[in-house]
């Protein structure tokens, strides 16, 4: 495991941490989240507010994970899946009710994010998906007319308005959500500890869980430090494989990637391509995606051809792409770089599987971590105080490991080295009529 903390920007500017304890004695729980991202904290959350005694446990720091290392994008919806593939795929009732449950993250992150006192590292300032070709704009417009039937905070923007709000002149369009926003995610991560703390979970760091075991009736849950029984446990690690989290991992292809942080820029340039503030990820298979932070910092990301020792050569690559994209005078002087795994699912849905009678495992955010991470939580309070499985927003069924999955793990470079040919070839033809 990593011996130190990554050097990220959230680290540098989230405040003080949380005073957590660590395991040092056999303990006692009704239930123990394992895993203190944003899924294990909602639901560690969530438990204690209903009274239920919880125990979460994580091997490193809160925040360690793709939690505290996103870019901190707050997006209630899905990556891939629009809401017509959502209800295909799970039927009218079960795919509204993931839907509506989706389309609620932005309003839960920013109430929670206030009542944790982030101030200035959280604003609910909408989010942009710009469409970088006419195919992409046809698709993004029927999408946009799903969600508004589910929700009244989705709406369309022309080419020109567009325009005006990215500063970039080769989309033929935008989805917005004035619901989105973006949010320090260390920062809300250590909120969410002390929110969860205030309620009566306990939580503990630095634990690493070994193992699990049916025993008794509940569990025995395995730590180098200690042995915790419990009578329900929810196992919430992402795309960790250290330990017990193997079980999850299995069930996910493991997605690289790297952000960065610029220096602060001025309000005079920040104005001419970000004038409401808003973050903008678009539809190009090789995403471009940024925002700001509250010193008016630019944070962006992207993914590697070759993702070893990646992370010097990204950093520079990036910061040149944003000067590109965005027009700026000179290339930013890159501050941080870092990298994260983001958890993708085959069907890039989430998922709740069954791991044993009691024993629950929660993965999929797709890179909608923030939103969708936040109320899967809840859905997982829900599912350990009684809510039957055929009544949960989220499908539940029986792990099954995704086959082939080292081949699968190489399979977003390839997807990365097509779809940067198209996306040139594309944004070419409309850069050229403007």
């Amino acid at each position: 495991m990593e011996a130190r903390p990554p050097d990220t920007l959230w680290r540098r500017t989230a405040g003080s941490r949380p005073v957590l304890g660590r395991l040092d004695r056999n303990a006692e729980a009704e239930v123990v989240v394992i895993g203190g991202g944003f899924t294990g904290l909602s639901a560690a959350l969530h438990l204690a507010r209903r009274g239920v005694e919880v125990m979460l446990v994580e091997a490193h720091e809160i925040g360690w994970g793709a939690s505290g290392r996103n870019a901190g994008f707050v997006v209630p919806n899905f990556s891939k899946a629009d809401p017509a593939s959502v209800m295909a795929r799970l039927g009218p009732d079960k795919g509204r009710g993931l839907l509506e449950l989706v389309g609620r993250g932005g309003e839960r992150v920013f109430s929670l994010a206030e009542e944790a006192g982030l101030g200035r590292q959280a604003e609910q300032n909408g989010w942009l998906q710009p469409a970088h070709s006419a195919a992409t704009a046809t698709a993004l417009r029927q999408r946009v007319r799903d969600w508004q039937a589910l929700r009244d905070t989705v709406h369309w923007l022309d080419a020109g308005e567009t325009a005006a709000r990215t500063g970039m002149g080769i989309y033929h369009g935008a989805l917005a959500d004035s619901s989105g926003g973006m949010i320090n995610p260390l920062a809300y991560a250590w909120g969410l500890a002390r929110l969860a703390q205030a309620a009566g979970a306990q939580l503990v760091e630095g634990t690493l869980v070994t193992e699990v075991t049916e025993a008794g009736g509940g569990w025995r849950v395995e730590t180098a430090s200690g042995l915790i029984r419990a009578r329900k446990v929810v196992l919430c690690t992402n795309a960790d494989d250290k330990g017990v989290a193997h079980r999850l991992a299995r069930q996910v292809i493991p997605l690289q990637v790297y952000q960065i942080a610029t220096e602060p820029l001025s309000r005079a340039v920040t104005d001419r391509f970000s004038p409401n503030r808003e973050p903008v990820s678009d539809t190009r298979s090789n995403i471009f995606t940024f925002r700001l932070d509250a010193d008016n910092r630019l944070i962006s990301g992207g993914m590697a051809i070759v993702p070893w020792g990646a992370e010097t050569r990204m950093g520079q690559r990036i910061a040149r792409r944003l000067a590109r994209e965005l027009h700026l005078a000179s290339v930013p002087r890159v501050e941080n770089v870092w990298r994260g795994t983001a958890a993708v699912t085959t069907d890039f849905l989430p998922h709740i599987y069954r791991l044993g009678p009691g024993f629950l495992g929660a993965t999929g955010c797709n890179g909608r971590g923030v939103a969708m991470t936040t109320m899967f939580g809840e859905v997982l309070a829900d599912a350990l105080t009684g809510t039957a499985p055929d009544d949960l927003p989220v499908p539940v069924s029986e792990p099954v490991p995704v086959p082939m999955r080292a081949l699968a793990r190489a399979a977003p470079s390839a997807f990365l080295v097509q779809g940067l040919w198209n996306d040139w070839r594309t944004t070419r033809k409309k850069a050229a009529k403007c």
